[in-house]
This record gives C-alpha cells, structure tokens and sequence, in this order.
C-alpha cells in the first residue's frame, strides 16, 4: 500500500508540472517538425562580373549549389529525427559542399584572370540555416498536410499520389506547398492609383506577336540562361512558346535556326515561364522526374486560355532595337527565401486588372479567369546581351518612366497569360476544389512571389525595325494587334509602365546592397494584415516591386562601370468593379493593395506565408498525433494505474489478514 500510495502520488505531481514540453532527449522534436524551408544566400546574384573564358564553370557550379539545396530540402522533408539535429544532420554538411563549390568559382574567375576581391566575398556565401514555423505554423503544412506521430497524410485532393508523400525526393512525389494563406480575394483588393501621364515625346504604339498558348506540350525543366549545359537547371517545368528548340543544350546558332509557334515567321524568339498546375493527384509526364513530381512539381499541367505577347513604348521617348540574342529575365525564381528585392510577380483576374497581387494567388469570382502579368524590364546598357547575375545589363525605368545611368529604352515586352481555373476550396485544402500554383524550385514552396518569367530575343533584323518604327509612330502592329485579343491595355495607363509605384529605377549600383528592396504594399480594403501585395494592373508608371535603384538586391551594376559580359558587335557605349463573392468555399486572407507602400520587413513577413490573416481551416487545433492521443495518455499515467492497483491490492490483502486473524482468535476462545 506504501509503494502504490508513492507511485500516485510522484506520477500525481509530475502530471501537474508537466508543460508538455517533450522529454529532454537532446535536440527538440519540433525542431523537424516546425522546419519550413532551408535558406540560403544565392551566390548567383552577388556576381556582378565574371569574364567569358569563366562563365561556363561558374554556370555549372552555380547550378551545382542549387541542386545542393534541393537535395538538403528533400531531406529536410524526410525529417529524420534519428540523425540528430537538423544543424547536424543537414546543415553542417550543406555548408561544407558549399564552401568547395563557392571556391571552384572563386578559383575559376582567378584563372579568367578577374580580380578577386569581389569573388573572394563569396566565400562567406556558404553558410545556411533552416527556416522554423512561425506560432500558428508547422501544425498543418502547405497544401492541407498535417504531420501525425511522424507520419504524412494529404488532405490537399493528393489521394491519386499515395505513398508517395514525404519523400525525399528519390521516387516519390514529394508535397511542398501552396498553403491556404497564399491566397486571396480579388475583389478585397483595392484598385491601383493612375499612373504619371505620358509626355509629349512618348512611344504609345504597340507590336503584338501571336506564338500560341503551348497547345503542342513543349515543356522542360531547364533553363539555358541561368544553367546552360545543366539538365534540370531549373528544377521545375516550363511553358515553351515561340522557339521550339530551347533546352539546357541550345547554342545561339541553334535558336537562330529553329522552328517557332509564333504566327510571324520571323520571330523565333524564346517565350516561356514556370507552368501553372492544378495539385489535383493528377500523374503527368514528369511525375517521377527531377524537376517534376519528385521535387515536388505534381499535379495537373493547366494549358493557358490565352497568351499576349505585346512590346509597348516609353512614356518619355522613342525606344531604341534590342540586340538581337538579348536575355532578360523578370521577377525572382527564389524570391520566397531571397526576399522581395527582385520580385515581380503580378497575379489578377481578368474584369479586376487594376488590382494585381504580388505575393498572393488570387480567389477569382465566378466567370473570372486568373491572369498572370509579366512586364520585363525596358532600360538596356547599350552593350551586353547577358550578365553574370543575368540583371545589370537591363534595368527598369524610374518613377517617370525615363533609363537612368546611359542606359537607353528599348520596346518593353509585358506578357499576359490567362487560366481557367476555378478558385480553390480552402477550408478543406483543396479536396473539394483543388488548390493551383506555379512549379518552383522545391525549397521556395510555389509561394506566388517566386514567379518570373524569361525571354530570348530572336527577331530577325527587319521584323525588330518594324517593331521600333511602330512603335515610335504610335501605330498598333504586329500579327496579334488585329486579332481581338485584350492585352489589358484599355484602364487608361501610359505606355512604358514599368515602375508602378513611383519607385527608382534599378539605377544600378555597382554591387547589390543587402536588406535593400523597392517592394511596395499598401492599405487593405479587408482588416489589416501583412499577408496580401499588390501591385498596380496593367502598366502605368505605377511600379514593380524590385524596380528601384534602393533596391540592391536586383544585382544592377552601374551603368558606366565596365562589365566583362558578351558584347554585343557594333553597339554603341552606354554612356471599379462589381463586389461578388468568389468561387472558393475557403475564407481568404485579407489583402492589401497598392496605395501605400511598406517597409521592407512587412514586405518581406508578406512573402513568408506567415498566418496572419490565414483562414479557419489553417488555424484549427493540431491534429491527435499532435495533442496525444490514447496511446500517448497511456504512458503518461500508467504508474498511477499501477499504484492504484498496489493500494487496492494491499487493502485487499491487509483485510483479508484481519480476518483470518479475527477467526482464529474466535476458534481458541471457542476451545
């Protein structure tokens, strides 16, 4: 009875002190299971300039750290506890890969004969860190996941990938986002300010070229500017249109002499952008492959609706031709982990292009269709076709529309892609209605800010003058000008918008300055909250976020420094819409639009996913694997229940001995 009553009595007063913290076993098992993401710095946009004899090893090495990180995340995802810490287990030896890599491209720019001052600080480049969950996060995961007791379930529409979930990455479908805070009501957004007007020596034409929508399936995951030479470069899937012969292996004379999609012959320009999918279960083409399903890039593959391809003017002068093989690249592929400092991603719904979303899909109202807007940057160095952040050769212009720096305008091209897509049912992660999202690379979680898009330039000589002499003469050109299509050109902005916010241009310093980013948020119609940017619709003055010459992170070099990238042969030197619900059965985040501008913390929390503002379904309690469930409550109070035993064992006992005692004393007094 002694032992029993001491047992309930310890087990007792360990229960009440219990904060259910987990037992001191060494490293907390929060610390797997709140881990969102692995950051790290990107070394490719810290290089200003690599000579050409370098530029092919650095690609590679550069492409080497990014299937680094991809391969760190995917363990990040097995989440095994086993190996220690994720420090120890992930981190430590990701940086030491790192360090050998960043140093063969230290070594590689030495031996081009570069200086290496600037390549040496790359070296400090090599460190990374895991990102933890914020309060509120962890429980359920992107996409409707929920961790119980170690294992991964889908509650996100996935049942068409069982047995795949939580793999590594080494065959099997890995679910890495979106979550349900990564969207957003449209018709909570407020509509964007008018842009600055056009000056009298503006260029208002416009040429459109009509290349189709990818109705053939040309689809990759490489990337031939960023990763030449690399197989899934990328590490996601891309829409092809325009060239048909853009891979990870094609040289300049192979994209000169390709077939295109494009209606006008002449233009074998290279179109493409990351394909937007439904995360429906669907086994596409690349469901076991890298770039695709393993990496997380699953689901159904959504063909475009409609794709515009329009190159507009500048609201203060002729434009000037691209040279011809010119590479640009507009918004930031890894912007969820970078920050918003090069983020240009414009999300709408076609009836609602003066509201644009930054870091936010959109919730679209019935008979609405999703649109995506890329508007490439319009300022050109006058010299180089490429640079080795693939930035500072172009620039956007400033809040009036004018290149800074000598650099000069060129026609600014802005792509519009239309979706038919339903809005996703939130509250129940997308099983009734699936969720969208663009690929990304695994890490950066197909948050919207990552989205970007890339462009080849291959006009033939005499279709670009047309282009030019249209558009300084005002006139509407191109095979797709006639068509009907809408180009989102008629809420009154000015050609040459580039910069919706009124922000700097990318005037280009000479080194990208940390911690610096022009992006730009503004006050919600909904209750505040940090969740939801936007961006100004089709155009305007109005400014990307990114667009700004405080904006370090762009990578921009100053426009008279001397780049060593490929010059180009004979250039010269630079010196109110209707308030409906939407289709979602979930409840949207609240929103921002673009009235006013933010700092760059808030702009930075917006593209983390944080829940703030999340809806209902994200915020509920955490699964029983999480709270504990009866086996759990069992070891918890076992001793109690064998200390119960022992007291009810020692009475049991101690009256049964009574009464043989008492019985045999009544026998003797009987005798």
């Amino acid at each position: 009875m002694l032992g029993g009553g001491g047992l309930v009595a310890v087990n007792v007063y360990a229960s009440a002190t219990d904060d259910g913290a987990p037992a001191a076993t060494g490293e907390p098992a929060s610390a797997w299971s709140d881990a969102v993401t692995v950051e790290c710095p990107d070394v490719g946009e810290r290089l200003v300039s690599v000579p050409d004899a370098a530029r092919a090893d650095v690609d590679k090495e550069l492409a080497l750290l990014d299937q680094q990180i991809a391969d760190a995340y995917g363990q990040l995802r097995a989440g095994d506890e086993q190996s220690g810490s994720p420090e120890d287990a992930i981190l430590k030896p990701l940086s030491e890969e790192r360090a050998a890599t960043i140093e063969r491209i230290v070594a590689a720019i030495a031996t081009a004969g570069a200086e290496g001052d600037r390549a040496e600080s790359l070296e400090s480049l090599a460190a990374c860190t895991v990102r933890q969950a914020e309060a509120g996060e962890g429980q359920e995961q992107a996409g409707g996941q929920t961790q119980e007791d170690g294992q991964q379930t889908q509650n996100g529409g996935q049942d068409g990938q069982e047995g795949q979930e939580g793999q590594d990455g080494q065959g099997g479908a890995v679910d890495n986002g979106p979550a349900p805070e990564d969207y957003a009501d449209i018709t909570a957004v407020q509509p964007a300010a008018a842009g600055a007007p056009a000056t009298a020596d503006a260029s208002r034409g416009t040429f459109t070229t009509s290349c189709g929508v990818n109705e053939g399936g040309l689809f990759n995951s490489d990337n031939v500017i960023v990763a030449p030479g690399v197989t899934n470069g990328a590490h996601h899937f891309h829409d092809y249109v325009g060239n048909q012969s853009n891979d990870a292996f094609a040289s300049d004379e192979d994209l000169a002499a390709a077939a295109t999609s494009c209606v006008d012959q002449g233009d074998r320009s290279s179109y493409y952008w990351p394909v937007l999918r439904l995360r429906n279960g669907a086994q596409e083409q690349d469901a076991q492959a890298p770039g695709g399903g393993i990496e997380g890039n699953a689901g159904e593959i959504v063909t475009p609706k409609e794709v515009t391809l329009t190159f507009v003017g500048s609201p203060v002068s002729e434009v000037t031709a691209m040279p011809r093989l010119l590479r640009i690249i507009t918004g930031d592929a890894k912007a969820f982990v970078n920050g918003p400092g090069n983020a240009n991603a414009s999300w709408s719904c076609t009836g609602f292009e003066d509201r644009q979303l930054k870091d936010k899909y959109p919730l679209c109202p019935p008979g609405s269709d999703v649109v995506r807007t890329f508007k490439f940057q319009s300022c050109w160095d006058g010299r180089n076709i490429d640079s080795a952040n693939h930035r500072t050769h172009v620039a956007f212009a400033d809040g009036e529309g004018r290149c800074q720096n000598g650099f000069q305008a060129i026609p600014q091209l802005v792509q519009r892609i239309v979706y038919d897509v339903d809005a996703p049912s939130l509250d129940d992660g997308g099983r009734t209605t699936p969720l969208f999202a663009v690929d990304s690379f695994p890490e950066q979680l197909h948050k919207p800010v990552t989205d970007h898009g890339d462009f080849i330039n291959v006009f033939d000589e005499d279709l670009m003058a047309e282009m030019v002499d249209c558009i300084n003469s005002g006139r509407s050109c191109g095979a797709g000008a006639d068509t009907g299509e809408d180009t989102g050109e008629d809420t009154g902005e000015e050609p040459g918008g580039e910069n919706p916010a009124g922000e700097n241009p990318t005037a280009t310093p000479e080194a990208p300055q940390e911690g610096e980013n022009g992006g730009d948020t503004a006050q919600p119609t909904a209750p505040p909250a940090p969740s939801g940017e936007a961006t100004p619709g089709d155009g305007g003055p109005a400014a990307q976020p990114g667009d700004g010459a405080d904006d370090g992170a762009d990578g921009s070099a100053d426009g008279g420094a001397e780049p060593s990238e490929t010059p180009v042969a004979g250039a010269p030197q630079a010196s109110a819409s209707p308030s409906v619900e939407p289709k979602s059965a979930g409840t949207p985040a609240p929103v921002q639009s673009a009235a006013a501008p933010a700092t760059a913390t808030e702009a930075a929390d917006a593209g983390t996913g944080a829940d703030a503002g999340a809806p209902a379904a994200q915020q509920a309690s955490a699964p029983q694997g999480d709270r504990g469930g009866l086996a759990q409550t069992g070891t918890s109070l076992w001793p109690t229940a064998a200390g119960s035993a022992l007291l009810v064992a020692g009475g049991l006992l101690l009256t049964r001995t009574g009464l043989r005692r008492q019985r045999a004393s009544t026998g003797r007094r009987g005798k």
